[in-house]
């Protein structure tokens, strides 16, 4: 998965098109990620204890990895990403403009 925690990305399929937001968290056996603000569900929660008292809350549930594209703030463009070697370690660069990424 080219995707990583903390990258920007932006919707470019389903019912958030459009979106941009940065990944929470990534399910690579799956190919699913959770983006911030994006595809959110209601869930009803189950009172626990006098600390919790439950209620109907919003969360982001995951959305496919195919489902969004990497998102590149210093150009403010989606890109591709792809990988390369860099001093002899496995890096990411974007394909727009062959940036290393992080």
């Amino acid at each position: 998965m080219r995707i990583k925690k903390g990258d920007t990305v932006k919707v470019i399929a389903g019912k958030d098109k459009g979106k941009t937001g940065i990944v929470l968290k990534t399910f690579p056996l799956e190919d699913r990620i959770i983006v911030e603000k994006v595809n959110m569900v209601t869930k009803h929660m189950k009172p626990r204890g006098p600390q919790n008292p439950g209620g109907i809350e919003k969360q982001e549930a995951p959305i496919h990895v195919s489902n969004v594209m990497y998102f590149d703030t210093k150009s403010n463009k989606t890109t591709r990403i792809g990988y390369k070697l860099e001093n002899g370690e496995k890096v990411r660069f974007t394909k727009i403009d062959g940036q290393t990424i992080k």
